[in-house]
């Protein structure tokens, strides 16, 4: 366990913890709203932005930052256009998003094995710039949450109901939207873009397992997270694994596990 002296690890930890809280609640909002696939549209289109950042020479995951939350207008627009298809426009963001970033690999051959970083994660690379952008997404996320949570709740179980209420559905909807952009922007360097949404919805799935309330919903995504994100961590450390496999591989038993449980008391 030496491992846990060394400055990258730490670093690593530091990262894995943060993302451990902000990533499951995002999380576990798309989900009771039904858009958990818009993690992977926002993933893919932020690892465009990430492929331009390189291409720029400009900090990539500001730029993927960018890129995603132009994304979130845009999947907004869409689902305003076909609300009787509001699934159509993550599926074309996402499209979109996928051919973008495949042009500009093809652009800079030269920084393919970086941008591969980011797509299956590179948590022990972080920096500390990295660990501040993490740190201030984490405090706005964390304040966001805190100061709207009644509203985000009505919103998330019935935004028909909360729109008769007199609750302002769009702003809500956009503030969501933008803070899981935000999440996921500073996930991928941790999970990586192909792996980020399973950070995002197996905590979910988790809760709706256990839980009977939201208050116990929004304890049970982040013990999950967080429990997969420092043992999938140390034991990556340890055993020389992908971190970010490690971790979704943990969550995935976590949530069987929880599934077996449920089962066993709901059979016994």
């Amino acid at each position: 366990m030496d491992i846990v002296t060394l400055e990258f690890f730490q670093r690593a930890l530091i990262g894995g913890i943060l993302i451990g809280v902000t990533a499951p609640l995002m999380g576990l909002f798309l989900v009771l709203r039904r858009l958990s696939m818009i993690g992977d549209t926002l993933s893919h289109v932020s690892i465009a932005g990430v492929a331009l950042g390189f291409l720029t020479g400009v900090y990539p995951v500001a730029v993927g930052l960018l890129f995603a939350i132009a994304a979130t207008f845009a999947i907004e627009k869409l689902r305003k256009a076909y609300k009787t298809y509001a699934e159509l426009s993550i599926a074309i963001i996402m499209s979109g998003g996928v051919a973008l970033a495949s042009l500009l690999f093809s652009m800079g051959k030269g920084f393919n094995v970086s941008v591969t970083g980011y797509l299956f994660g590179s948590i022990y690379t972080l920096d500390t710039l990295d660990l501040v952008l993490i740190g201030i997404v984490t405090v706005v996320v964390l304040l966001a949450i805190g100061l709207h949570a009644k509203e985000l709740f009505l919103l998330s179980f019935d935004e028909d109901a909360a729109a008769v209420s007199g609750l302002p559905t769009r702003y809500f909807n956009f503030m969501i939207s933008i803070l899981t952009a935000l999440v996921i922007s500073v996930s991928i360097k941790i999970v990586g873009a192909l792996l980020v949404s399973a950070l995002l919805t197996i905590p979910a799935a988790c809760s709706l397992a256990v839980a009977r309330s939201f208050r116990q919903s929004i304890v049970t995504v982040v013990v999950v997270a967080e429990l997969a994100v420092v043992i999938g961590l140390l034991m990556a450390g340890v055993w020389n694994l992908a971190p970010g496999g490690t971790i979704v591989m943990l969550l995935i038993v976590i949530l069987l596990l929880l599934l077996s449980v449920r089962k066993k008391f709901s059979t016994g």
